[in-house]
């Protein structure tokens, strides 16, 4: 069924009011609070989501990450709390208004997620296919325009498994990215993945900021990894965010649990 046929055909989206395009903060997360029966998950998360901006959200396993996650692309709804996107609570939106505010995120999951039956180009057009009622002329148009910035044009017609890691990374990036989001969102992008994966699915995280002007969160527990690529970290602990700010701000927390997170990552904070 397509969601949005006929409204999201050349996939526009109204222009920013100019005093939310120059806003630097994305996403404003406030007091956003989620339990599941007597599990008190979430417990008052505050934290802000910079413009154009690698934002990593750390923690160790347990600390909520997942559902913070899932709050804030609203696969879930909090508790109590607020989720501003762009100066609109996103956590207040129902039916239509919640589909199309959700097209604000692109997905990057885990282990990039890729239909296996799929062609790359299967997988990165499914979206359009899904969302939209363009032709296959235009469909084929996006998609080997997304495919070939991310330099994996070449592959269209293979399937992931006949990709290496860092490939499939960037055929995720792509279908991410193909309905226009303007958040990127990694879960552990680096999980599994040998250390020169590691660094080429960093720089990825980067190039694909530079390259479409979006905004990246990227959740993980694997600090040494990505905290050379962060403009700004959050680290959620217990349910709650025990320190944000800079990567040197965030390095040199003297909050208890951070530090000793970071002492434990044995990573350089000099």
């Amino acid at each position: 069924m397509k969601i949005f046929k006929g409204n999201l055909m050349r996939l526009a989206r109204p222009p920013l009011p100019e005093q939310v395009k120059d806003d630097p903060i994305h996403v404003r997360i406030r007091d956003v609070h989620k339990s599941y029966a007597d599990q008190h998950v979430l417990r008052g998360v505050s934290l802000d989501v910079h413009r154009g901006k690698t934002n990593l959200i750390i923690g160790p396993s347990g600390s909520g990450k997942t559902v913070l996650m899932r709050q804030l692309i609203r696969l879930e709804k909090p508790d109590s709390g607020a989720l501003l996107v762009n100066g609109v609570d996103f956590a207040q939106l129902e039916g239509l208004e919640l589909a199309s505010m959700r097209r604000t995120f692109g997905m990057v999951f885990q282990m990039s997620a890729l239909f296996d039956s799929m062609t790359v180009f299967d997988n990165v057009a499914f979206p359009l296919r899904e969302h939209t009622d363009l032709s296959r002329k235009e469909i084929r148009e996006r998609v080997m325009d997304k495919l070939a910035a991310l330099g994996v044009a070449g592959a269209a017609h293979k399937l992931p498994a006949q990709l290496s890691g860092g490939m499939q990374k960037r055929v995720a990036v792509a279908r991410a990215m193909i309905l226009e989001s303007e958040i990127l969102i990694y879960d552990e992008p680096t999980t599994g993945l040998d250390p020169i994966t590691t660094e080429m699915v960093d720089d990825l995280i980067v190039e694909a900021e530079q390259m479409f002007g979006v905004t990246s969160i990227v959740i993980s527990h694997d600090m040494a990894s990505v905290v050379r690529i962060a403009d700004y970290l959050s680290f959620l602990h217990l349910g709650e965010i025990a320190a944000s700010g800079t990567r040197e701000e965030l390095l040199h927390s003297e909050h208890p649990a951070t530090a000793e997170f970071v002492r434990a990552s044995r990573i350089s904070i000099d």
